[in-house]
């Protein structure tokens, strides 16, 4: 029997579920091999020896010394593999200096003998202490230095030999109550400004006398004690990185990292807003502002879903606009390149996926009509407004939110926002930097994107550029090596999986628009002082069936030129604002409040028209401008509505077969108003322009 074996038989002895037991007797069965183990109170009880072997239950007790899993020594692989080449070379030196006291010859076999050997000094007659003699007048060392050597090849080989890999650090060289301490007086630093070493050092030893007493505790010399800083800085970074960074490192969790690990398109879905270090104009004020940018990534394939800019701050209907998005992607414009359509090699041919149950032609759509069947969201209050979760609920789709203050569970989203700056952002005029120690002298003068063309421009890289550049995030097991692109993984997903989630009904992206509750006039329907009219609305005067006696409308505060209206049929129908036309462009809530500001300052008695035309003026899209002249400014200011359903799409004028028709009534305030008491004269409140953003703090 070897050092390294336990015999398994009679008499043996074993702790099997924490019980010492004996076995007394053994079985062969075809089955396997089993033994009958016997406790301390006269028990028996049969076990395979498999499970002696392999379980964690059991654990054989063994009747000798021997190696073990847990003793101090190294591993040799670990020991040989540490040495450099010339440590290396000299153990080789040693190991046949050692075989051939031993046995004579350098190989350590008479069948691999060189020339000459075995030598006359190292004849194997001799006696032992003889040739330990020998061979240490020939290395210049002591006799007891050889005996040493051999005894420790006896007992590990050729890592017995090496030199010791381990050193002795300088922390275990100090006492462990003073080093202890002094982590104590770092991570109190944590929250605070950057110490310097030699106050932690000074405070330490305070500490250390006011604690154990004075000469009880070793205290470090200078040096010595920085030294001992520099290693604990490893551990708790304090002095080398900035305090936003030594902060960071200390939440990370102390155990393995766990992720989760989507199998298809469309299972989990990612979201988070940014500040973009880049500047941009407003349209509407013509003044730089900082932009955010709200995205939805698809965690299985890195596909953008949706995106969203806004100035300063987003607030809930943002974040429902990046989820509509993600139910009908927007249209490519036609400057855009021909590999940003999505996706350009259509549908996979071994999958049978009609593409009309992907919201209408592929070819000119910017991205995949993905149901996310889970969103990961952090704990901004523009992931968990009520209207949020109740469509989201209403939609069957599943709220994950991330542990506080931890980004990294939104890794992929995160390494997004840091490809965006690196390959796009930065060769943009207005660009800022990542912090205020890259930053220009005066960047905001060099911004003169809008904010829609920055937007444009993000959402045209990213439909041709990210989606088709290969990602080192995106593999498959089974191919080493490979790295597909997002649109890629799009179409291996699908064949992967054989299906995705879409939509089941178009209209439901409605749902996660804002509602307002009026009652139908003659006239139309009147929002905050904007008349509404079209198809579908009840002109005959019958009662709302709801009881609050109002109506619902769906308003989107990007754009209020149409609202939405599902009558009682459950059809639904855009009903358009009355001065629409005039505007030729998306107008949202604020901007209309901008609007009465302006108009209230020129005229006493301002209306939906003078409001109009004070925006228009304010872009320069005045009337009195030559066609050619608004065309170029009005390009320069267009804007995309963030949640586009086209009137062609709907159903009742798909039925008509013609466009809705605009009813155009005059300016005149109505005989009766409908409003509720506190928006009656809601576009005559008091409006400060240079305060214009900082109702954008406030969460809808």
């Amino acid at each position: 029997m070897t050092a390294g074996t336990v015999r398994l038989g009679v008499g043996a002895r074993l702790v099997y579920d924490g019980e010492a037991v004996e076995v007394v007797e053994t079985v062969a069965t075809a089955a396997g091999n089993e033994v009958v183990l016997k406790d301390r109170l006269g028990r028996m009880l049969r076990v395979a020896v498999k499970e002696l072997l392999f379980s964690d239950r059991a654990r054989v007790v063994p009747d000798g010394p021997g190696p073990s899993s847990a003793d101090d020594e190294d591993l040799a692989s670990v020991v040989v593999s540490a040495l450099s080449l010339p440590e290396r070379k000299r153990l080789r030196e040693r190991t046949e200096h050692v075989r051939e006291v031993r046995t004579g010859y350098r190989s350590g076999s008479a069948e691999l003998a060189r020339d000459g050997e075995p030598r006359p000094e190292y004849d194997p007659a001799l006696p032992l202490m003889a040739r330990y003699e020998a061979k240490a007048a020939e290395v210049g060392v002591t006799a007891r230095t050889i005996e040493r050597w051999v005894h420790a090849f006896q007992q590990d080989g050729e890592a017995g030999l090496a030199p010791s890999v381990r050193v002795r650090s300088v922390l275990e060289r100090c006492d462990p109550r003073w080093v202890e301490t002094a982590v104590e007086v770092m991570v109190e630093h944590l929250d605070q400004a950057q110490p310097m070493r030699k106050a932690v050092l000074d405070r330490t030893r305070a500490r250390v006398i006011a604690r154990f007493g004075a000469g009880v505790v070793e205290i470090p010399g200078r040096s010595k004690g920085y030294e001992v800083l520099e290693e604990l800085e490893r551990q708790h970074p304090t002095f080398r990185l900035s305090t936003k960074r030594n902060r960071d490192i200390a939440a990370r969790p102390k155990g393995a990292y766990g992720k989760l690990r989507p199998t298809r398109p469309g299972e989990y879905l990612l979201m988070d807003t940014t500040r973009l270090d880049v500047f941009a104009l407003d349209p509407m004020t013509l003044r730089w502002v900082n932009c955010e940018l709200t995205v939805a990534m698809d965690w299985y394939t890195r596909c953008i879903t949706g995106l969203r800019l806004t100035p300063v701050s987003t607030k809930s209907v943002d974040a429902a606009a990046v989820l509509y998005q993600a139910y009908r992607p927007p249209k490519v414009l036609p400057s855009w390149p021909a590999q940003a359509v999505w996706p350009e090699h259509g549908i996979p041919r071994s999958v049978l996926v009609d593409p009309a149950a992907i919201d209408g032609p592929m070819a000119r759509r910017a991205g995949p009509a993905l149901v996310p069947e889970t969103i990961v969201v952090d704990h901004g209050k523009i992931f968990v407004s009520e209207h949020l979760t109740s469509v989201c609920t209403r939609m069957g789709i599943s709220i994950q939110p991330v542990r506080l203050r931890t980004g990294r569970d939104k890794g992929p989203i995160e390494r997004f926002f840091k490809t965006l700056r690196q390959d796009l952002l930065h060769a943009l005029p207005g660009y800022k930097g990542p912090d205020i120690f890259s930053r220009g002298v005066s960047p905001e003068d060099e911004a003169f994107f809008f904010l829609d063309e920055l937007a444009d421009k993000i959402r045209q890289w990213v439909a041709a550029d990210y989606h088709r550049a290969p990602h080192s995030g995106l593999v498959e097991p089974s191919i080493p090596g490979l790295r597909m692109s997002p649109a890629q993984m799009f179409e291996h997903g699908m064949a992967r999986a054989s299906y995705i989630e879409v939509p089941r009904d178009p209209y439901l992206a409605l749902e996660f628009l804002e509602t307002e509750w009026r009652t139908i006039q003659p006239y139309g329907v009147e929002i905050n002082g904007r008349r509404y009219n079209g198809e579908g609305l009840y002109h005959d005067g019958r009662p709302s069936p709801y009881r609050t006696g109002l109506w619902p409308f769906q308003v989107n505060p990007d754009d209020i030129t149409r609202v939405y209206f599902r009558d009682l049929d459950r059809e639904w129908h855009a009903l358009v604002w009355e001065h629409a036309p005039g505007l030729d462009m998306p107008m949202s809530r604020d901007a209309h409040r901008y609007g009465w500001k302006l108009a209230a300052a020129r005229h006493s008695f301002p209306n939906e028209r003078l409001v109009a035309e004070a925006l228009l003026e304010r872009w320069n899209l005045g009337f009195a401008m030559t066609l050619a002249e608004r065309r170029m400014a009005l390009r320069m200011a267009r804007d995309q509505a963030a949640f586009g359903i086209e009137l062609e799409d709907l159903p009742a004028v798909k039925e008509a077969g013609r466009p809705a028709e605009l009813l155009v009534g005059d300016d005149d305030q109505a005989d009766f108003v409908d409003e509720p008491a506190d928006c009656v004269d809601a576009r005559f409140e008091e409006f400060d322009e240079a305060t214009f953003y900082a109702d954008a703090l406030e969460d809808l």
